[in-house]
């Protein structure tokens, strides 16, 4: 009964979302409350939604606080200089501004962080997608797939969980997959490249001409540089720029928790370039818009997984599905891992998935002769999709930062999210870090 209520839950409120009934914010509240009042919790139910809330405090403060520090960063014009650089190279052409969209995404996010990648990526991109009237889902799409891809590395989140919850070095979990990695990279280059033609065609067929209208790369970018507003410290930098690597060696580093590093750079931040208590809420206020529909959902989506988890239906979920795999097809338990994850991790979170789940599918793999590190290798060639995810924060920080719907989003990118996933299976099994069958 209770595994019923957890599909059903998770297709109701899939159902809700993706057909633009309601809001997510209000998707990921009411929904999981009817089900857990269906599931018998009443008065326990208080308790599970805090729990959830306070899980995800910490990611909902770091995010705020992300938001205001970039923000004020570009307002100071830091970005600036990156534009213009970009501008240069790329051009007014659709498809080179697309294709440098993506190299951008995959050297930034090596950092293993999907915030701050997002963060930087959008504040060089955007203003040149929205002078040039690209689709911005474009961008949101690329800057995921890229996420997608360097989350393998040992510093990122669901590489660090695999190898803790199967008591293996991230080391000999990531080396093997660099080749696998590199596939996925030429895939992102290719789906750019595709896209970008299709954003030429469609705004040729918008030109009275037939062609689209490239502008003079001067006159490009003294309309996303020059003629910044009074916002703008050009003499403050080179302060700026060294505050930000500062900012980003700590987190690298975790010198201190997220949270606490950004809440401290905003501050300093604040007062370097805008000593004023005027200027201060001024900039506060203007970035108030795009913070507060990101924390909201974060703590929304807190409600949402503290009751799955709570009332137990992460579990019966994972349950079942196990169960279903016939021994017959044990020696292929690699693959069958590796598409697994791909709507576990999406409608779970990585943590259920990867230290309640894997264990699990592992210890029944090792009868056939897979080994622990094939297993977790095989596990992460869906973050793709996870990372599309309405119970991932940084994807509401992505849809908020390009200001388009979670449901868009997904419907764009979940098929070219899909395509990468297999892609680094396909990659995996040919290099022979993943096994066909055991």
């Amino acid at each position: 009964m209770l595994t019923l209520l957890a599909f059903a839950m998770v297709a109701t409120f899939m159902t809700l979302i993706m057909t633009g009934r309601v809001s997510a914010l209000v998707a990921l509240i009411l929904t999981p409350v009817v089900f857990g009042l269906l599931a018998g919790h009443g008065a326990d139910l208080g308790p599970m939604m805090l729990e959830g809330v306070k899980a995800l405090a910490p990611t909902g403060v770091m995010l705020a606080f992300a938001i205001l520090f970039f923000g004020l960063m570009t307002d100071a014009g830091l970005f600036d200089p990156l534009v213009a650089s970009i501008v240069r190279i790329v051009g007014g052409d659709p498809v080179r501004i697309v294709l440098g969209s993506a190299v951008l995404a995959l050297v930034v996010s090596m950092d293993g962080d999907g915030s701050t990648t997002y963060l930087i990526c959008c504040a060089a991109m955007i203003p040149l997608y929205r002078r040039m009237g690209l689709n911005p889902l474009i961008l949101a799409c690329l800057l995921m797939l890229a996420c997608g891809v360097t989350n393998i590395t040992p510093w990122g989140g669901p590489t660090a969980r695999a190898a803790s919850a199967l008591h293996l070095d991230a080391a000999d979990i990531f080396v093997p997959m660099i080749p696998s990695m590199l596939a996925g990279m030429a895939f992102i280059l290719l789906t750019a490249w595709i896209l970008g033609r299709g954003e030429r065609r469609r705004l040729g067929a918008l030109s009275s001409t037939g062609q689209v209208r490239e502008p003079d790369p001067d006159d490009l970018m003294r309309d996303l540089v020059d003629d910044n507003d009074r916002t703008e410290r050009p003499k403050l930098i080179l302060l700026n720029l060294a505050l930000t690597l500062c900012l980003l060696v700590a987190l690298v580093m975790g010198v201190l928790p997220l949270p606490v590093l950004f809440m401290i750079a905003t501050a300093i931040a604040l007062v370097l370039n805008y000593p004023s208590l005027a200027a201060q809420k001024a900039r506060i206020a203007a970035h108030a818009p795009n913070i507060l529909p990101v924390i909201s959902l974060i703590f929304a989506a807190g409600i949402f997984t503290g009751i799955l988890n709570g009332t137990g239906m992460t579990q019966a979920m994972a349950g079942s599905v196990t169960n279903l795999i016939p021994p017959t097809l044990g020696p292929y338990l690699a693959p069958i891992t590796a598409l697994l994850a791909m709507p576990f991790t999406f409608f779970i979170s990585n943590d259920a998935f990867y230290f309640g789940i894997l264990p699990i599918l592992t210890q029944a793999a090792g009868a056939y002769g897979i080994t622990p590190v094939e297993m977790a290798r095989a596990s992460l060639t869906g973050q793709a999709v996870h990372l599309l995810s309405p119970l991932v924060p940084s994807t509401y920080l992505l849809v908020g930062l390009v200001r388009v719907e979670l449901a868009q989003h997904q419907r764009f990118t979940l098929a070219w999210a899909i395509a990468l996933s297999l892609v680094l299976l396909v990659a995996g099994i040919l290099t022979g870090i993943i096994p066909l069958t055991g």
